[in-house]
């Protein structure tokens, strides 16, 4: 990364989230055709719906014949974090219009979240749109194409989490979260990897006594409020 806020330079840091979204899109196109929908049902939730958790719930909601109405709210309470981070993001952004401000909302994931705030590194605390909304329609193209062509894969498989595809997603986060801190220098990595703890003891606490659809949301604003206490207290 550098200090360039440009379309060309977003299309080179994006790309190694590119790569992320299409080993997990083709991973969602396969669960999805083995739960019974076709390429282009995959490829048509990937620009509606847009959010791989929530995509993944909704296939294997629909594969138990869940209500519609389940369906809708599983993947509002997953893809609701969206809120907190869209917070966070549009700060850097007061000065645009609001069309520009729906687009990036719009069109943020975990994954573009985290390299803005990577990319906060090397701007001295500065995002622009240009910059913001190129890396989000290029991961928003590669995951459609990705889903389509895991769907299209997904004909010749008949097993898929025989070959580990489930943990996909989870490989791309270790990488994104390592990203961050080795490459964040406000904060020491002491800090960094205490509050990495602290949310994973939180997650696991959380299973036993909260629903999965509010795990993520409730272990977010915890872990947010353990970083703050550890950093003003103890660094």
């Amino acid at each position: 990364m550098n200090a360039e806020l440009n379309r060309k330079t977003a299309i080179k840091e994006v790309l190694p989230t590119a790569f992320g979204y299409i080993g997990i899109g083709i991973a969602f196109g396969i669960v999805s055709k083995a739960a019974g929908l076709s390429a282009l049902q995959a490829g048509l939730m990937s620009l509606i719906a847009y959010g791989g958790s929530a995509q993944f719930i909704i296939v294997s909601m629909l594969l138990v014949h869940s209500p519609i109405i389940s369906i809708i709210t599983a993947a509002f309470l997953v893809n609701s974090r969206m809120i907190l981070m869209s917070l966070v993001t549009a700060k850097y952004f007061k000065n645009d219009s609001m069309l520009h401000n729906i687009l990036t909302g719009s069109l943020l994931t975990d994954e573009s979240f985290a390299l803005a705030m990577n990319k906060l590194n090397y701007t001295n605390n500065k995002l622009n749109f240009a910059w913001f909304d190129t890396a989000n329609w290029f991961a928003y193209f590669v995951w459609f194409f990705s889903s389509v062509l895991g769907a299209l894969v997904g004909n010749f498989i008949e097993n898929p989490t025989n070959l580990g595809i489930d943990f996909t997603l989870v490989a791309m986060f270790i990488g994104l979260l390592y990203l961050q801190m080795i490459s964040d220098k406000s904060l020491k990595l002491s800090l960094q990897l205490l509050v990495v703890v602290a949310t994973f003891i939180l997650v696991y606490l959380g299973l036993i006594f909260i629903p999965s659809n509010l795990l993520i949301i409730i272990v977010t604003l915890l872990g947010c409020a353990v970083g703050m206490v550890l950093k003003h207290v103890f660094f």
